[in-house]
């Protein structure tokens, strides 16, 4: 499995031939530019964690000119349909998990806010488990800890973990790593830190604090793909 980082909280996910991007955020990302255009991209999948504009993003325009299917909640794939006139949508909602070509994805619950920029509601903010070719990563979305992330690394065994670190709006360095000792995984990738002033977070005392827990840091550079 591949895995791309495009900066802030954008990923690309490439397991077998099926693309998967995750939280569209390529306009106004200042990790991105110069990096990649919304052109480039051409997702079989986009996955939203929830309706704040550096995560929903490019979501809308990158649909339509790819075609690909939209996984999110029920708020976020109903704005699409009624604002975009997008239908190739598929809702989940916390603890759900649904069974694709590619493998399973399991929407699970984020501790955050959600709404969009016109301020109309976004419903509740999720992060995903995605399980396929005997790779599990979870995608924790923007999030403070919670105490559940133990049950989801007792369920899931995870090989990856996809965790914000940037503080002020989720998670900062000592979040993250009590995160860790619930999620227990084996590789941990930071995001959603040093992409906009108010997000700077020294990356190397993370990595640090990191190495006093089980997982192993990867810090990844905007437009960097690591194979898992």
């Amino acid at each position: 499995m591949e895995l791309t980082f495009f900066g802030h909280s954008t990923l690309m996910l490439k397991t077998g031939s099926t693309r998967i991007l995750v939280d569209p955020f390529i306009t106004d990302n200042p990790a991105a530019e110069g990096v990649v255009a919304m052109t480039d991209l051409d997702p079989d999948f986009i996955l939203v964690t929830h309706a704040h504009g550096d995560h929903f993003g490019d979501t809308v325009d990158i649909a339509l000119a790819t075609g690909a299917q939209v996984v999110a909640n029920f708020e976020i794939t109903s704005y699409l349909t009624r604002a975009a006139g997008y239908d190739n949508v598929l809702s989940m909602n916390s603890g759900g998990s649904v069974l694709f070509s590619f493998g399973t994805l399991t929407m699970t619950y984020a501790r955050h806010s959600s709404s969009f920029e016109d301020g109309s509601y976004g419903g509740n903010p999720n992060g995903f488990v995605l399980q396929a070719e005997g790779r599990t990563v979870y995608i924790a979305g923007d999030t403070a800890p919670f105490n559940e992330m133990s049950w989801l690394g007792e369920e899931f065994n995870l090989d990856l973990a996809v965790l914000p670190i940037g503080d002020r709006y989720t998670m900062g360095i000592k979040g993250s790593v009590r995160a860790l000792k619930m999620l227990k995984p084996k590789i941990v990738v930071p995001v959603h830190y040093n992409s906009f002033p108010e997000l700077k977070t020294d990356v190397d005392e993370w990595v640090t604090a990191v190495k006093g827990t089980d997982c192993r840091p990867q810090v990844m550079d905007p437009g960097e793909t690591i194979t898992f």
